[in-house]
């Protein structure tokens, strides 16, 4: 039995210079120049050094102020009408359940919360390699419903109604449509997809009588662009963007049922291993704990939305409304249909159910 693993082992050591990159900057600057605080800092710093109102300084800086404050308001506005308010979470009553947990991402969100003292359950085909406290293991293809029909019923006998359930259960092939076999697209659309409608099936109306719940749907911003030998796997996760819309729409009468949807970049897991990142400055590679962290803070705060990281994942869309040249030079300066050339993911015994 190897010693469990700690949030160290999903960080990665890199030189400090590669640490810096759009995200950072941008970070910085919502935090300082972009936050009302850091904002009203210059106009109450020129009038504690004796600057009158009516010089443009200090009043160009209070309009500023004015400005940020608003645009963060409107902000605060925009989620509660888009989302409602938080549901609370107590931890000492929620119950996980988390789709290909063995591993990667979702082996980090587990064990955390474990650590918590949270009873969480993982389903997955593949065993963890130890034992991690508060953490039950159900052997499981989340794929085939029949599977999860029989594993649901001894979560909710065994730790009780599950009321955050993580769809992360994922697998990638990194061939083209005419290399993939058909058992591979199936199984791609069985993990990847599939899984989600029969996780959903089977506890959401236990979340529903409960009357508090969050669905977590993992998707990718390659939902939203598809590079070469990514055709199975970016169709999965685009059904998945859409499977998230839908969900929403139908637990919207139910105000204290959240739904988040997580849409990533690159992740330094197994998943991707052997994939090329054309630019690390405006496409970071996002480690795993970062990750899991934004999806913890989502779900501790009891909210709802879209986590959509690094900063290039909020605007991709944009790319559809421009002129179908300017589409190709984009593909082209990315890079994003050679990055797959040097793929090797995950060893074929790891294949099905793995993880992100």
């Amino acid at each position: 039995m190897e010693a469990p693993v700690t949030p160290s082992d999903f960080t990665t050591d890199k030189p400090i210079l590669s640490l810096i990159n759009i995200d950072l900057l941008v970070q910085v600057t919502h935090t300082t120049l972009l936050h009302p605080l850091g904002a009203w800092m210059l106009p109450l710093s020129l009038r504690a050094l004796t600057f009158q109102y009516h010089h443009p300084p200090l009043w160009g800086s209070i309009l500023y102020a004015v400005i940020v404050t608003l645009y963060w308001l409107l902000q605060q506005l925009n989620k509660r009408l888009a989302y409602g308010v938080n549901r609370e979470f107590d931890k000492t009553e929620e119950v996980l359940v988390i789709t290909g947990g063995a591993s990667g991402l979702g082996l980090l969100i587990a064990q955390i919360y474990g650590m918590r003292g949270l009873s969480v359950a993982v389903l997955d085909v593949n065993e963890p390699e130890f034992d991690v406290q508060n953490v039950e293991f159900y052997k499981c293809d989340a794929g085939n419903y029949e599977e999860v029909k029989a594993v649901s019923k001894r979560v909710i006998e065994e730790l009780g109604q599950p009321t955050v359930l993580i769809n992360n259960a994922a697998i990638a092939h990194g061939k083209t449509i005419l290399d993939l076999e058909v058992s591979e697209i199936q199984s791609t659309f069985n993990s990847n997809v599939l899984s989600n409608f029969w996780t959903i099936k089977e506890f959401l109306p236990g979340m529903i009588e409960a009357k508090r719940g969050t669905i977590v749907t993992i998707s990718s911003v390659l939902a939203q662009i598809g590079p070469k030998q990514c055709a199975d796997y970016a169709a999965s996760k685009a059904a998945l963007r859409l499977l998230h819309e839908s969900l929403t729409a139908e637990v919207a009468e139910y105000p204290n049922i959240k739904t988040i949807l997580v849409c990533p970049g690159q992740i330094s897991t197994p998943l991707f291993d052997g994939l090329e990142t054309p630019s690390t400055f405006f496409a970071p590679v996002l480690e795993p704990v970062d990750v899991a962290k934004e999806i913890m803070n989502a779900i501790d705060s009891g909210s709802a939305g879209t986590l959509e990281l690094p900063l290039y994942a909020r605007w991709i869309a944009v790319m559809h409304v421009l002129p179908v040249s300017i589409q190709r030079l984009l593909r082209w300066w990315s890079g994003c249909d050679q990055a797959m050339k040097t793929f090797r993911g995950r060893r074929p015994t790891d294949s099905m159910n793995g993880k992100h």
